[in-house]
């Protein structure tokens, strides 16, 4: 670690390469926070997303990027994990939990990134959950966050030192409109970004998929213009 950034506040943020978790890294660089992104190789069929990660995180200055694997997708279980599961295109699941629901993903992501936290002495986690615009996903309510920070209150070597990093997910009470606002604001580029469950190997969005459909439905309700490459013929 550089020596200027020592005696700065530091941050993990966990990235995926969308529009919600690119918004949050630039609202923790907002903040004054030296950024260290961290992504997952989880055994996602979008794997198009971690190009997108590596390139916001480039854009916006991150001090580093680390990309672990992991073997969720082996535990089957969800549509973004196992092609043998079809994607829902067209319309949400009806209220209930979506098939594009990964168990346990966000616990997971939030227990390697307070591992890697504590050996950078980071002061915060940012992820990007958001509890108003999204898929009905148990792992982005306000409960789940609540009880991660207790957690980590209480499960590592700083925390029983007193000095726990806080976990911030400053986008959880926001709609997609006014994630993107916040976004342009802060100069974000979202065209690096992809949103889509299963984009070409170009990086085109399909546009029918639920994130699609609610990230395209954001840019309208933001009265700014999709930067979103979708495939041609829709």
């Amino acid at each position: 670690m550089k020596p200027d950034e020592q005696a700065r506040k530091r941050a993990v943020v966990l990235l995926s390469g969308g529009m919600d978790s690119a918004t949050a890294l630039a609202l923790a660089r907002e903040g004054g926070y030296v950024c260290h992104a961290l992504s997952f190789r989880y055994g996602q069929r979008n794997a198009v997303e971690l190009g997108a990660a590596r390139r916001v995180a480039r854009a916006l200055g991150a001090a580093g990027h680390r990309v672990l694997e992991l073997p969720i997708g082996e535990l089957g279980g969800s549509a973004l994990t196992d092609s043998a599961c079809d994607l829902p295109l067209g319309g949400a699941s009806g209220g209930g939990i979506p098939i594009t629901y990964v168990p346990a993903r966000n616990t997971i992501f939030l227990a390697f990134a307070l591992a890697y936290a504590e050996v950078m002495e980071a002061d915060a986690i940012f992820i990007g959950v958001n509890a108003v615009d999204y898929s009905g996903y148990p792992d982005c309510r306000p409960q789940f966050i609540a009880a991660f920070r207790e957690l980590a209150r209480l499960a590592t070597r700083r925390a029983v030192q007193g000095r726990a990093p806080r976990i911030e997910a400053p986008l959880i009470a926001m709609s997609k409109s006014e994630i993107i606002r916040t976004g342009m604001r802060l100069g974000l580029d979202y065209s690096l970004t992809v949103s889509c469950y299963e984009p070409d190997p170009q990086g085109r969005a399909c546009g029918r998929c639920d994130s699609c459909r609610l990230r395209r439905k954001g840019f309208l309700e933001a009265g700014a213009p999709d930067p979103t490459r979708y495939l041609e013929e829709l």
